[in-house]
């Protein structure tokens, strides 16, 4: 089964791995190329699930800088660095805003990637190919760089 309500511009997009740019642990194996909506020219990575054994949530909540998103950090739970945030409850302006829907995000500069292969190893993994997250593989770290 794969995911079958993203929207199709979304479908086309890369999967990749994302290691914290500190320790190199692995955060995320599920990551998109993403723009920042509040702004549209800040790029970073977003997620529909993070790995709750490789990243912790820092209970502080707070507004995000570019909308008034409510948000709290991401931080490796390996090294404890700072990775990203994670989007509590959007604002309304980013909610109507055409969106991935993903609501946790990896800032670009605090974290290294590579493209995730596909089953075959061949070539790296398409979103609209990727299984939902209770059947996805995550324990397999074959990756393009």
């Amino acid at each position: 089964m794969v995911l079958t309500n993203l929207h199709p511009s979304f479908g086309k997009k890369a999967v990749y791995v994302l290691d914290c740019g500190m320790c190199a642990e692995t955060v995320c194996r599920r990551g998109m190329l993403a723009v920042l909506v509040a702004d549209g020219k800040t790029e970073l990575f977003s997620t529909d699930k993070y790995d709750r054994s490789a990243v912790g949530v820092i209970p502080e909540i707070f507004w995000a800088k570019s909308c008034w998103c409510k948000i709290q950090s991401l931080a490796c739970l390996n090294c404890g660095a700072v990775v990203g945030y994670h989007v509590i409850l959007p604002c309304v302006k980013c909610l109507k805003a055409v969106n991935n829907g993903h609501r946790c995000m990896f800032h670009n500069k605090f974290v290294s990637h590579c493209y995730r292969l596909d089953e075959e190893g061949d070539d790296f993994l398409l979103w609209k190919h990727l299984k939902p997250y209770d059947e996805d593989n995550l324990m397999s770290r074959e990756c393009l760089r």
